[in-house]
């Protein structure tokens, strides 16, 4: 059975209490997990203390921490510490970012993801075994860092982010998981082929991961405000986030909108940016109506072969009241 997640919003959110208060919400509404990207405003690791705090049994976890601000030594204690926090409730998701992000906001080269994203992954889980850290690869070397606060048992999962067909096959050898992001149900269906050959390359037990499959959506009964939401929320994934949403989606065959998308948001030409967007490919993209429309809708992401969770987000602009209204309609 496939299971049902939340993925925090962060935009405009008010406090940190915001988010803790939602996420005892989707705890109460039976959802399996709670994520926390980590962009420009909070950052994710204060805020997930914080909800693992205010909540009992609700999984928590990043998604994504990049692996370029924090060192790998820096992320599998960070791992380790909320792993204590939460009493064992932890998925660490890690991925690197984009150049807008690293280079523009973080000051660093964006050299080598894949390969750092790799590296990152191998530390994070040595780290966490509690053994003496001795590492010598491309991008980074380490030499007897051990935790002194003893492992975490249970360890926590680790899970990678990536659109390409690269980026998942090394999810697949790597990591314990894939983290995805607009994808439509034939677009994620060809990229699972690439986090199974890569399971397979690593000599993984496919049936120890999880792929969570993070699908944008907005239950109202206002359908014209949620799929005005949602459309936008698309628009700006494709035309303001760099060019890795843009190329992913050319990547299912949608190349000419996707194109006209980006060339029109950048030149600031927003609302035409949406109207590129049809019904189809939003149906194809979101989930976004009246809450019977969403709650048959969902079923064709859940019904996706080799995907285990759905991560259930929000568009940008959504108040409170449109969040916990489709948190209502679309839980488990």
């Amino acid at each position: 059975m496939t299971a049902r997640d939340i993925y925090l919003p962060v935009a405009a959110q008010p406090s940190v209490e915001t988010l803790v208060g939602l996420s005892q919400l989707a705890e109460t509404e039976g959802y399996d997990r709670v994520w926390l990207p980590e962009t420009w405003g909070r950052d994710a690791v204060t805020a997930l203390s914080s909800i693992a705090r205010g909540t009992t049994d609700i999984g928590i976890g990043s998604s994504l921490l990049n692996v370029y601000s924090r060192s790998p030594a820096l992320l599998g204690q960070t791992a380790a510490t909320i792993q204590e926090v939460s009493a064992g409730r932890l998925r660490l998701g890690v991925g690197p970012s984009g150049p807008r992000v690293i280079e523009n906001w973080h000051g660093s080269d964006f050299e080598r993801p894949l390969r750092r994203t790799r590296e990152a992954i191998d530390i994070v889980k040595r780290v966490l075994s509690g053994d003496a850290v001795e590492y010598d690869g491309d991008i980074f070397e380490c030499s007897g860092f051990r935790l002194r606060c003893g492992a975490p048992d249970p360890v926590p999962p680790i899970d990678a982010g990536g659109l390409g067909p690269k980026a998942v096959e090394l999810a697949g050898r790597f990591a314990d998981g894939w983290h995805a992001v607009l994808f439509t149900p034939k677009g994620m269906a060809d990229r699972l082929e690439d986090f199974d050959r890569g399971t397979a390359l690593g000599d993984r037990d496919r049936s120890a991961q999880r792929v969570t499959l993070s699908v944008p959506c907005c239950a109202l009964e206002n359908r014209e405000r949620a799929r005005e939401l949602t459309r936008q929320h698309v628009a700006f994934y494709i035309g303001g986030m760099g060019t890795y949403y843009r190329d992913a989606l050319a990547r299912q065959g949608h190349e000419d909108v996707a194109t006209s998308v980006f060339e029109q948001w950048q030149a600031g030409e927003r609302e035409a940016a949406q109207a590129e967007i049809s019904d189809d490919l939003l149906d194809a993209l979101a989930v976004a109506g009246t809450p019977e429309e969403c709650r048959g809708r969902i079923e064709r992401f859940g019904a996706i072969d080799g995907v285990d969770a759905l991560n259930i987000s929000f568009p940008r602009a959504a108040d409170r009241a449109d969040i916990e209204a489709t948190m209502a309609v679309l839980a488990p």
